[in-house]
């Protein structure tokens, strides 16, 4: 990538154009932010040294570049960072309430809510290579680059340091007006833009997503071990789930919210402007046994365009197969019945779980099984 040097007039001014041509595409805030990481990288190395980053290992292999804009897009001398709210279009005022019920429906599939749109990767690169555009319209050619949650970025560091929100307890950011359901995104640029007042924290004494997290894997204030997350160990990880922490997954398949539900901010969060994220049908309030029956040309068809659709058919059977076992130990002997029709699933490690649930029955969770 080439980059031009030049000076530019009235930076203050073109951050203001900035935001309001992003306000068009559909962003809920832009920021600005420095390059000059290094406060973080201690934290980021101790981090990664405890291993919390569990089988994500190219956490590991970027290592400090992830604290250097600089380095990983030469150049690099202003971040530009891009927040978009999330909520479906049609999300009630009590949300919160109405994703908690689902954990009382053990027979019903659990998608995180970001999950239930259109894949957010394409939604934001798009719209933040459109901003791009723009500014160079603007400005003249300059040398960028768009992320969102797609390389070495510590983009909830960036955020927070342009006055995007707080760091949360459960390492997320917080905004006053607009809780923690949002994307983030970033455009590293070799402008020299003027960054953004950072907020203060407004988390206090509340200690609600530790409390609430189902496998204790917010470990500390602002610690989060990833290997016990559930969103981790739905999506990221590849192997199978520690028995220890299947059960406590309960119908959660992809993702998981509970944090952020508990969160007393994220009463005020946002709706999303854009029809990308209203939920799509066949992965909201659909049932476990349904979706188990699903073959691979059906989770395929039915994932199209969804971030879903990355972790593939093997891990989605996987997760399932927890859930109906979880289901199973509640009393559901439909479960039962779904989960026989796989025992001999080609895939050893569907198998291997679908073997564990219909083990953990009522009469397993009687003996403490």
């Amino acid at each position: 990538m080439r980059f031009y040097n030049r000076q530019v007039i009235g930076s203050h001014q073109l951050v203001s154009r900035i935001q309001a041509w992003a306000r068009e595409l559909g962003f809920s805030q832009i920021g600005i932010a420095g390059v000059d990481l290094s406060s973080a990288e201690p934290g980021l190395a101790q981090w990664l040294a405890e291993g919390f980053h569990g089988e994500m290992h190219y956490m590991a292999a970027h290592g400090a570049r992830r604290a250097r804009p600089a380095e990983l897009v030469p150049g690099t001398v202003s971040v530009i960072t891009a927040r978009m709210d999330y909520l479906p279009r049609a999300t009630p005022d009590d949300w919160q309430q109405v994703e908690f019920a689902r954990l009382e429906r053990p027979g019903e599939a659990i998608v995180s809510v970001y999950a239930r749109g259109r894949d957010y990767h394409k939604v934001l690169r798009t719209r933040l290579a459109r901003l791009a555009e723009r500014i160079a319209a603007e400005v003249g050619p300059f040398g960028q680059r768009a992320f969102t949650d797609s390389a070495p970025v510590l983009e909830a560091e960036l955020a927070s340091r342009s006055g995007q929100g707080w760091r949360g307890k459960h390492t997320l950011v917080l905004d006053r007006d607009a809780g923690s359901m949002f994307f983030l995104g970033e455009i590293y640029v070799d402008m020299a833009l003027p960054p953004s007042e950072p907020v203060t924290p407004h988390c206090g004494s509340c200690s609600a997503c530790i409390d609430i997290c189902p496998t204790q894997a917010i470990v500390a204030p602002h610690r989060l071990d990833a290997r016990r997350c559930i969103s981790y160990l739905t999506i990221e990880h590849p192997g199978a789930i520690p028995l220890e922490l299947r059960a406590p997954m309960a119908n959660r398949i992809y993702g998981c919210d509970d944090c952020q539900l508990a969160c007393p901010w994220n009463k005020f969060a946002k709706r999303s402007v854009l029809p990308d994220f209203d939920a799509r049908d066949g992965l909201t309030g659909r049932q476990l046994a349904e979706l188990f029956a699903w073959t691979e040309a059906d989770f395929l068809r039915f994932t199209e365009g969804s971030p879903i659709r990355r972790i593939g058919h093997e891990r989605w059977s996987r997760n399932v197969a927890v859930a109906l076992g979880n289901a199973l130990r509640g009393g559901d002997e439909g479960a039962r019945v779904a989960l026989a029709a796989r025992i001999d699933d080609p895939s050893a490690l569907v198998r291997e779980h679908v073997e564990w649930a219909l083990a953990a029955g009522p009469s397993a969770a009687l003996s403490g099984a």
